[in-house]
C-alpha cells in the first residue's frame, strides 16, 4: 500500500512502494516494482535529445560548410563555442534543478514542460537561413545564437530528464530495466532522426554530388569555373542549394513535432516517485560544496572521464563521417544511407548488450562492446569506394554505438547509490551527478567537431567546392580513424580503474535495503501514533 512521506519544509510527497512488516516484527519498504507503461513513457521523453543531437552531429558541420557556406573557421568557432556553452550550462541547470521546489506535477517534469516549446522554436531557426546570401559575420552571429538558445533549452529538458531515472520506483533492477527501454528508445530515436534527415536533404546532397560529378568530368569546366555554387547562380548547383536549405528546414519541422509529441507521453506517463535516502527537496548544500562532494567521488571521477574518452571518439568519427564519405571515400551520395544501417545495427544491438549485461556484468559488457569500435574505423578509413566493405563496418560499428549507449548510462545510477550509502547526509545531489555526466559528453562533442573543423580550415578546406586539395583528403583520414582509436585506448583505460563491479554493486543494493528498512521503521511508527 502507498504511504505519505513528510518531508522537512512540512509537505506531504506519496510513497508508493508497499510497506511490509517482516517476522521479526520490523517494518520495511518493498518496491512495487515499474509498471510497463511508465518505462515505455519514460523511454520515449528520451528521444527529443538523441534525435537533434545525432542531426547535429551528423549533419550540422556539413550544412554550415557546404550549404551555408560558411567558412570553415567560423564553423569551427560555432560548433566548438556552442557546443562549449552548452557544457557549462549543464551543471549550472543541474544545480538550478536541486535548489527547485516541487510542484503538484512533481520538481522535474515542469522543467521538461515548459522547456520543450522555447526549444522546439530554437531548432527550428538553427537550421533556417534566413537570406540566401549573408556576410560572414551576419552568418556566424545567426547560427551561433539560435546554437546556444537551443543548447540551453535542450539542457533544461535533458538534464531533469536524466535525473528522473532515480525517482520512477522500484529497485536497482527495475531501474537497469528502465535505462534499458530508454537506450533502445534512444538508439531508436537517431535511427528515426536519421531517417527523417536524410531522407529529406540526402536527395539534395546526392543532387549536389552528381552535378559536381559532372563538373569534374570535363577538365576545362574545372579550369573555367572557380566557384559554381557562389558565381553562377542560373547553374543546376545553385537550384539544387536552395532547395536544399529549404529541406533543412522541413526536416527541422518534422524533427519539431516529434520532440512536442514525445514530451506529452513523457508527462502523461511517469509520476515521480521517492528513491531511497532522496527526499526530492530543494537542496541545502551551497553550490561549490555540492560540487566538490560529486567530483571528489572516485568511482564517478573514472566512469565519466571513460565516458569522456570514448564518447569523444566516437563523436569524432561521427562528425567527420558526411565529409569524409564525400571528399574522401567517393560515397557522398551513399551516407546518408550508411548512417542510416549504422543507427539500425545500433538499434537491434541493444537486446544484446541488454542479455550480456546480465550475465557478464555491465564493465565486461562494456570492454566488449567498445574494443569492437576501433578495428571497423581503420578499415574504413583504409579503403576507397567500396560499398559493400563499408556496410559491413558500418553494422560493426553501429554495434559498438549501442553499447556506449547504454553501458555507461547503465553504470551511473550504480555510482550516485555508492555516493548515496557512503554519504547519507548529503540526499538530492542527483541532478549535479547527471548534470556533470552530461556536461563532460557535450564538452568532449564540442572539443570534436571544433578541432575536427579547425584542423579542416588550416589544411585548406573550401565551402562548396567539389574537389578537395590532398591536405584535406589526408587531414580527414587521420581525423576519422587514428585520432578516436587513440582517444578510445584512453578511455578503455579508464574504465579499467572504474572500481565498482557486480559484487560491489550487490553490496550497494544491500546498504539500500537496510536504508529502505529504517525509513519503513519510521513510517511504522508514524501510523502508530
Amino acid at each position: 500500500m502507498a504511504h505519505t512521506t513528510v518531508l522537512s519544509d512540512g509537505s506531504q510527497y506519496e510513497n508508493k512502494n508497499e510497506l511490509v512488516t517482516t517476522k521479526d516484527g520490523n517494518a520495511t519498504l518493498k518496491a512495487r516494482g515499474i509498471p510497463f507503461s511508465r518505462k515505455i513513457s519514460y523511454a520515449v521523453g528520451g528521444m527529443p535529445y538523441q534525435m537533434t543531437a545525432n542531426a547535429k552531429g551528423f549533419f550540422l558541420q556539413i550544412f554550415l560548410l557546404d550549404v551555408v557556406q560558411m567558412g570553415a573557421f567560423y564553423a569551427s568557432l560555432i560548433l566548438f563555442l556552442g557546443r562549449a556553452w552548452d557544457a557549462i550550462t549543464d551543471p549550472l541547470v543541474g544545480y538550478m534543478v536541486t535548489k527547485s521546489g516541487r510542484t503538484c506535477i512533481g520538481k522535474l517534469i515542469p522543467w521538461i514542460v515548459f522547456s520543450m516549446p522555447l526549444g522546439v522554436l530554437a531548432y527550428i531557426m538553427m537550421w533556417f537561413t534566413p537570406q540566401e546570401s549573408m556576410s560572414p559575420s551576419s552568418s556566424f552571429f545567426w547560427f551561433f545564437i539560435w546554437s546556444c538558445l537551443f543548447d540551453a533549452f535542450m539542457t533544461c529538458y535533458h538534464v531533469p530528464y536524466s535525473s528522473l531515472n532515480m525517482f520512477l520506483g522500484g529497485d536497482q533492477k527495475d531501474r537497469d530495466s528502465a535505462t534499458g527501454y530508454r537506450m533502445g528508445m534512444e538508439v531508436f530515436a537517431t535511427l528515426a532522426g536519421a531517417t527523417i534527415q536524410g531522407q529529406i536533404v540526402g536527395v539534395y546532397h546526392a543532387k549536389s554530388a552528381q552535378d559536381c560529378s559532372q563538373l569534374n568530368y570535363s577538365e576545362a569546366s574545372l579550369r573555367n569555373i572557380s566557384s559554381p555554387l557562389i558565381q553562377n547562380f542560373s547553374s543546376p548547383l545553385t537550384d539544387t542549394l536552395q532547395n536544399t536549405r529549404r529541406a533543412y528546414v522541413l526536416a527541422a519541422l518534422v524533427l519539431g513535432g516529434i520532440y512536442f509529441l514525445c514530451c506529452v507521453v513523457l508527462f502523461l506517463g511517469v509520476r515521480e516517485q521517492l528513491a531511497p535516502l532522496s527526499t526530492l527537496d530543494r537542496i541545502r548544500m551551497p553550490y561549490l560544496a555540492g560540487m566538490k562532494m560529486v567530483v571528489g567521488h572516485t568511482p564517478y571521477v573514472n566512469l565519466v572521464f571513460g565516458f569522456l574518452f570514448a564518447s569523444l571518439a566516437f563523436q569524432m568519427a561521427q562528425g567527420n563521417f558526411a565529409l569524409f564519405c564525400t571528399h574522401a571515400a567517393g560515397l557522398g551520395a551513399y551516407f546518408q544511407h550508411l548512417v542510416l544501417i549504422l543507427l539500425t545495427a545500433a538499434t537491434l544491438s541493444i537486446p544484446l548488450w541488454q542479455t550480456l549485461l546480465l550475465r557478464l556484468g555491465k564493465k565486461t559488457t562494456l570492454y566488449i562492446g567498445l574494443c569492437m569500435y576501433a578495428p571497423a574505423l581503420v578499415v574504413i578509413a583504409s579503403i576507397q569506394s567500396n560499398l559493400p566493405v563499408f556496410i559491413i563496418m558500418s553494422i560493426i560499428s553501429g554495434s559498438s554505438l549501442s553499447a556506449l549507449y547504454l553501458l555507461p548510462w547503465s553504470m551511473l545510477p550504480d555510482v550516485v547509490d555508492d555516493f548515496k550509502v557512503k554519504n547519507t547526509t548529503s540526499t538530492d545531489l542527483e541532478p549535479m551527478f547527471y548534470s556533470c555526466y552530461v556536461f563532460f559528453n557535450k564538452f568532449g562533442g564540442g572539443m570534436s567537431v571544433g578541432i575536427s573543423t579547425l584542423a579542416l580550415h588550416f589544411a585548406g578546406y573550401k565551402p562548396g567546392a567539389c574537389r578537395q586539395n590532398p591536405a584535406v583528403i589526408t587531414a580527414l583520414r587521420v581525423l576519422f580513424a587514428p585520432v578516436p582509436v587513440v582517444l578510445l585506448f584512453i578511455g578503455l583505460v579508464l574504465f579499467y580503474f572504474y572500481p565498482i563491479n557486480e559484487e560491489r554493486r550487490c553490496q550497494i543494493q544491500r546498504e539500500l535495503q537496510k536504508a529502505e528498512k529504517v525509513d519503513g521503521f519510521q513510517v511504522m511508527e508514524a501510523v502508530r501514533l
